[in-house]
């Protein structure tokens, strides 16, 4: 994981546990159990534990290193004070030496505050003064996502490492197999579509196209998504024909069974590519409006997609295009992405060869 050890040399005797309060979007959260590894690395015996909503809650079970989900929910657009005195009661009950309070805000910190958990590090931000009582600065200076979040798992001043641990999600195979013949899916080569993202202008526009070529191969297409995309789901399905699969839903975890049967994975910049990626699932990218090195997985994709024009606004991060009639995700046509997913499907294929 080319971390230096000897910054990471602490007593290995250490068993108390560690609470991390991670972002809670789910690309985030998977990003976050890179932060579990650097903590296991440190402190080999201490449990960490992740708080988790509901629907994130699935992801930690499958995270190697990671004790327990502590599964809350707590609204995103209002303190909701009984909710984090409930959940500092629990957080105090399971005692708690350290919590790691990944997200800048005052509202993320109020319960290991209020739980009395000793060492409580974040960054400085929103004036979370007695909230936070082991400061860090200089998360404005530090490049990408998972540097924030990873560099608090780091002794403080402790220099970034050249290339963190990669987050890692283990599906047991027998599970993959059972949920494959619950879901009536057979055993034969699929490709998993994640036509969903937040934000609309991150969303390709093909999908449907794309469906109906792959299905030409003879391929099997399962489209995965959560309640949000069951109306582009029908549409995909309406197009691609009777070898392509709607499997949106409500539980997170069908999605992450999902992309651990798939043989390939096509995705927006979303959760489920991270998910698809952390499970070593080939994964394939496509990116408009988001730039790859700030948000692809650290586990690297089989393909990472990009149109061909020169889009003078590209990236521009915005949820919703405002400018270019959207052509840096429209100007990506079907068949190369059906094209470059035969690639990916043969590389595989052949890394799977004895």
């Amino acid at each position: 994981m080319n971390i230096d050890s000897e910054q990471l040399e602490e007593d290995r005797s250490d068993n108390r546990p560690i609470l991390i309060v991670p972002y809670m979007w789910i690309g985030d959260f998977v990003r976050g159990h890179t932060v579990v590894r650097v903590l296991k690395q440190r402190w080999p015996n201490r449990p960490v534990d992740l708080l988790a909503t509901p629907l994130c809650a699935p992801l930690a079970d499958y995270m190697p290193g990671v004790r327990a989900g502590v599964v809350w929910d707590l609204p995103r657009r209002r303190l909701a004070v009984a909710r984090q005195l409930a959940l500092a009661a629990e957080l105090r009950a399971r005692k708690y030496a350290t919590a790691l309070v990944l997200p800048r805000t005052w509202k993320s910190a109020i319960a290991p505050a209020l739980a009395g958990i000793p060492e409580r590090v974040g960054f400085v931000g929103e004036a979370r003064f007695g909230l936070i009582n082991r400061w860090r600065w200089g998360e404005r200076t530090l490049p990408r996502f998972i540097d924030k979040n990873a560099a608090l798992a780091l002794p403080d001043g402790a220099a970034l490492p050249a290339q963190w641990p990669v987050p890692q999600l283990n599906v047991p195979a027998d599970e993959v197999r059972r949920w494959r013949e619950a879901n009536g899916l057979g055993t034969g080569a699929a490709v998993a579509l994640a036509p969903g993202s937040v934000g609309a202008s991150k969303r390709w526009t093909y999908y449907p196209q794309a469906a109906q070529l792959l299905a030409a191969r003879g391929l099997d297409v399962w489209v995965v998504g959560g309640p949000g995309e069951q109306a582009l789901a029908a549409e995909i399905v309406a197009q691609g024909g009777p070898k392509v699969r709607d499997l949106t839903g409500t539980d997170l975890r069908n999605g992450i069974l999902a992309m651990a049967a798939a043989n390939v994975a096509i995705s927006n910049d979303s959760g489920l590519m991270h998910i698809a990626a952390a499970l070593e699932t080939p994964t394939m990218g496509i990116f408009g409006p988001t730039s790859p090195y700030h948000w692809a997985p650290l586990n690297g994709l089989a393909a990472t997609v990009q149109t061909r024009t020169a889009v003078p606004c590209q990236p521009c991060h915005r949820p919703v295009c405002t400018m270019n009639d959207h052509r840096c995700m429209r100007d990506i046509p079907a068949s190369d992405v059906v094209e470059i997913a035969g690639r990916v499907l043969a590389e595989a294929g052949a890394r799977l060869t004895p």
